[in-house]
């Protein structure tokens, strides 16, 4: 993961190790704001993915001891650990792959063919290259990987329906009772 950011770099490389550590995968640190900085950091575990509110927790209780002590951003901020949800961004050549055959909105850094913009469905990774089923034209947009400034998810009924059949298996799998996800499955997929 990396980012333009000097200043994000710099809380990149003070907190991944401990990140690492404790099996989180950093998706996305970004600082925003004028007055009042905000930072947050989006991280998944890596063992599949996911990242409830004790992971949350959990990271956040690593990392704020790490960023006191090294100090990377001058003045008061407020810290936000998060999931990066559903509607993630798409950050890797990793998260491509991983989510082919969903949705996704790109944005490249540059204009191709005079169009920055691109929506569609996520047919392939080839390489550096991602290729992208477009609802307005036949041919699959190729687009580097390196050209993309941002990428995320499109929320859709099959993104939300696989999240949830994920989500359900995961509960199984844990001996919980998933009773309060078998409604949603039902109305998401009535087979």
């Amino acid at each position: 993961m990396s980012t333009q950011n000097p200043l994000e770099e710099k809380v990149i490389a003070a907190i991944l190790p401990a990140a690492a550590d404790l099996g989180y995968r950093l998706v996305r640190v970004r600082v925003a704001g004028l007055r009042r900085k905000r930072l947050q950091i989006m991280a998944e575990r890596l063992s599949d993915g996911e990242m409830g509110i004790e992971d949350c927790e959990a990271l956040s209780r690593a990392v704020s001891p790490i960023l006191e002590a090294q100090d990377p951003i001058p003045g008061e901020y407020d810290l936000e650990v998060s999931s990066p949800g559903i509607d993630r961004p798409l950050v890797a050549l990793a998260d491509f792959t991983r989510f082919m055959g969903h949705e996704a909105k790109i944005e490249l850094a540059r204009p191709v063919n005079e169009r920055r913009r691109f929506r569609g469905i996520i047919m392939q990774v080839e390489g550096e290259e991602i290729v992208l089923q477009l609802a307005d034209s036949e041919i699959p947009a190729r687009l580097a990987f390196s050209a993309i400034s941002e990428a995320r998810l499109v929320l859709t009924d099959a993104l939300i329906a696989e999240s949830l059949k994920a989500a359900k298996l995961r509960a199984q799998a844990a001996g919980r009772p998933d009773e309060e996800i078998d409604p949603i499955l039902k109305e998401q997929d009535p087979k």
